[in-house]
């Protein structure tokens, strides 16, 4: 169905304050990687108490995905966002406030809680306001926006901490998360039928039958496709949360004896490549492959290919060539996940895309709640020379993340096709 006027203009609002709101949730899930020496000093942690730290997001947000999507299914996506960037709110400044490494890690859960609740409500709300078609393209823009935030991650933080401190740097943030939660509430709303106006799948909806939330469940964990989509979330991530979202500026600083500005402008290229490579890969499952596995498989190839790197060169890459990592990882460990969600969102009913979405998306942050403190005590139990972990530690990291490479290429092997097919194209209009 083609969306009239009035329901073209208004979505268009209600996507950018949702897209606003995923930069935040980016900005939190790797602002550690530049300022974690830092709160290593100031916090008196080692490696695996600032891996526990840092992890302790992707411990919520994890836990917070099976809720997400079912109370999207149930109490309605703008609630649910509402409330828990609430949550965030209070998180983030009880971070910038920590005197202690547990109060900062309870701050860091409360984030985790907080903004976990966005980013499936939000396709929840996409799959409600464009069409199937219309999908995988606006969630592309959606992951590019992410990439704006794991900008802000990278050298903007690096400015902002050394003007006001990391800790001030949170508490802002946490301000700006409060001012989205009541931009949500204003101009959000769950579907076109809570403006009065027609549903953009009002054929599908009439022809899918309500499902309860325990058969919602039941069809997403006995689906056999969804586990290969699964496995490869959790591997794939795993790698870009514990590189892109802790260990990597460390490891720039303590390799190559960077600083924390150079770590900066370095990491912020896997934000060029989130930006890039979202709208990217969506045009090429889009229009050129016409379909959703060979750009995951490509994709995980490169992935395997970067990894491998790291592990056999870890302290002779030049430095151009750790810009082409950080590069690569954006793009092809990080935006293609907008793939991965399109493709399971396509194995299910709309009726449960809440569920199905939620349920997936535990997997890629269980993967750097367990790597991101494995990782570091890794690094730790190899020691350190003047506060500095050593190449042996960081060797160690790398070939765990090599091998969570290679399973992450084979999951993707047994992944089934989704992409619409011409009947379901051509009646979406």
């Amino acid at each position: 169905m083609i969306p009239d006027p009035r329901t073209r203009r208004y979505r268009w609002i209600i996507f950018w304050v949702l897209a606003s709101g995923y930069i935040l949730v980016y900005f939190h899930r790797l602002c550690p990687a530049v300022v974690a020496v830092d709160m290593m000093k100031d916090l008196q942690t080692g490696g695996s108490l600032t891996g526990l730290l840092s992890a302790a997001y992707f411990y919520a947000y994890a836990a917070m995905q099976l809720p997400a999507g079912l109370l999207s299914d149930s109490w309605g996506p703008r609630n649910t966002i509402t409330v828990f960037f609430l949550v965030a709110f209070v998180g983030s400044v009880l971070l910038g406030f920590a005197s202690t490494a547990a109060m900062a890690i309870a701050g860091r859960l409360l984030v985790g809680i907080g903004v976990a609740m966005l980013f499936v409500p939000t396709l929840k709300i996409l799959s409600e306001w464009f069409t199937p078609v219309e999908f995988a393209p606006m969630s592309g823009i959606l992951m590019a926006m992410g990439g704006i935030g794991s900008l802000s991650a990278t050298t903007p933080l690096v400015l902002l901490s050394g003007a006001i401190g990391w800790r001030m740097s949170f508490v802002a943030v946490g301000g700006l998360t409060l001012i989205l939660s009541l931009l949500v509430w204003r101009f959000v709303r769950d579907c076109p039928e809570d403006m009065g106006w027609k549903s953009l799948n009002a054929s599908t909806k009439a022809s899918t039958p309500a499902v309860g939330l325990m058969a919602g469940f039941r069809s997403v964990v006995f689906c056999p496709h969804f586990w290969p989509l699964a496995v490869w979330f959790f591997f794939n991530c795993a790698i870009f949360f514990t590189f892109g979202g802790l260990w990597g500026g460390p490891y720039f600083m303590h390799i190559y004896h960077l600083s924390k500005s150079q770590s900066g402008y370095i990491l912020s290229m896997m934000a060029i490549g989130l930006v890039i490579g979202s709208p990217l890969l969506s045009n090429l499952s889009n229009r050129v492959f016409r379909a959703r596995k060979p750009v995951l498989l490509f994709s995980s190839f490169i992935v395997l290919v970067i990894t491998a790197t790291l592990s056999f060169a870890a302290d002779r890459i030049p430095v151009y060539g750790l810009y082409l990592i950080c590069l690569g990882l954006g793009m092809f460990s990080s935006s293609v996940v907008v793939i991965g969600f399109t493709a399971t969102k396509e194995l299910f009913p709309v009726r449960i895309a809440g569920t199905a979405t939620g349920l997936v998306n535990i997997f890629p942050f269980a993967g750097g709640a367990i790597f991101q403190p494995f990782a570091g005590y890794l690094l730790e139990r190899s020691g350190s020379v003047n506060g500095a972990f050593t190449l042996a530690g960081y060797q160690h990291m790398f070939n765990l993340l090599l091998v969570s490479a290679a399973i992450a290429m084979l999951a993707c092997c047994f992944i089934a096709e989704t992409f619409p097919t011409a009947s379901v194209r051509t009646s979406a209009g």
